[in-house]
């Protein structure tokens, strides 16, 4: 694997030739400026895994075209941004392990939420699913940058006490962008009824309980980010996925924890319902989170 020089705590993003990584490349470069940190910029060309059906000279070219990428990819993020500090890699793994080995432990991934292979412009092509499956350090799915106007809000997806480490983080993201942090909470009385022994009887406890599971991430939130400016907001609805959705579209970014479960069922659902959904329909930026250890009892 051909390397530049490269440190912890970058801010990695994938290219292979699509308009919509190009611009997730410019907006990670917007990012990596805000965070104060380098950016790596990766092609994974799959050459490796490819190589029984690939020629000597098949492979060659698509070595000098992905550097060619990589270079001009490179240079317009320096016109953009000349302070900051880009370094390219050329990879002959496939994309999404290219840009998990790139990250490391410590490193956020940035990716297009399509690409050459996407069909349309709404779906999050196979590369960035398997990117966030996958993950065990951030990824942001980059989402409704055509024209949006930051609205100064970044957007945290809050379900239960478990959560609390991604509000932190939310609340942090909204610091660097000098905005507001919105904690939404969204629950669905069909998935609480079993937890009481008549829906009637119960619904009083489990919205008492939702606002009580809001109440105590948002006290800690405030608590630890005074200047802050901190909403929070519950709702019920039949569809976590569709409130969060069309809460971002009033959100510059939207921060979830994204729910990491082995199943025989495919991607979709190692990421969770919601999850899965959101990154598919988000209008703003996704920043999703890994969840590990007891943090899986999060359903979203």
């Amino acid at each position: 694997m051909e390397s530049t020089f490269r440190t912890p705590d970058t801010v990695v993003v994938g290219v292979d030739g699509s308009e919509t990584a190009r611009a997730a490349a410019m907006w990670a470069a917007g990012e990596a400026v805000l965070r104060d940190c380098p950016l790596h910029i990766v092609y994974g060309a799959d050459t490796d895994g490819r190589a029984l059906y690939l020629s000597a000279e098949t492979i060659e070219r698509v070595r000098a075209n992905g550097r060619q990428l990589l270079d001009d990819t490179a240079k317009a993020v320096t016109d953009e941004h000349p302070g900051l500090h880009v370094s390219t890699e050329f990879s002959r793994a496939d994309a999404a392990r290219s840009l998990h080995q790139a990250a490391g432990l410590h490193g956020t991934i940035v990716v297009g939420n399509r690409g050459l292979g996407g069909f349309n412009s709404l779906m999050l092509g196979s590369v960035g699913l398997d990117v966030a499956a996958a993950a065990t350090s951030p990824v942001i799915v980059v989402r409704g940058i055509d024209g949006a106007e930051e609205t100064g809000t970044v957007l945290a997806a809050v379900r239960d006490g478990h959560d609390l480490v991604y509000a932190r983080y939310a609340a942090r993201e909204a610091e660097l962008r000098k905005g507001a942090l919105r904690l939404l909470h969204v629950w669905n009385l069909l998935e609480s009824v079993g937890e009481v022994v008549s829906m009637l009887d119960g619904v009083d406890e489990i919205v008492g309980a939702h606002a009580d599971a809001l109440r105590a991430v948002t006290d800690v939130v405030c608590d630890e980010f005074p200047d802050l400016e901190v909403r929070a907001e519950a709702e019920k609805s039949v569809s976590v996925a569709g409130v969060l959705v069309e809460a971002s579209r009033h959100a510059d970014l939207l921060v979830m924890g994204g729910r990491r479960v082995p199943s025989a069922l495919g991607i979709a659902r190692s990421l969770g319902r919601a999850t899965h959904s959101v990154l598919h329909h988000a209008h703003c930026p996704v920043l999703l989170i890994p969840r590990t250890g007891s943090d899986l009892r999060s359903r979203s």
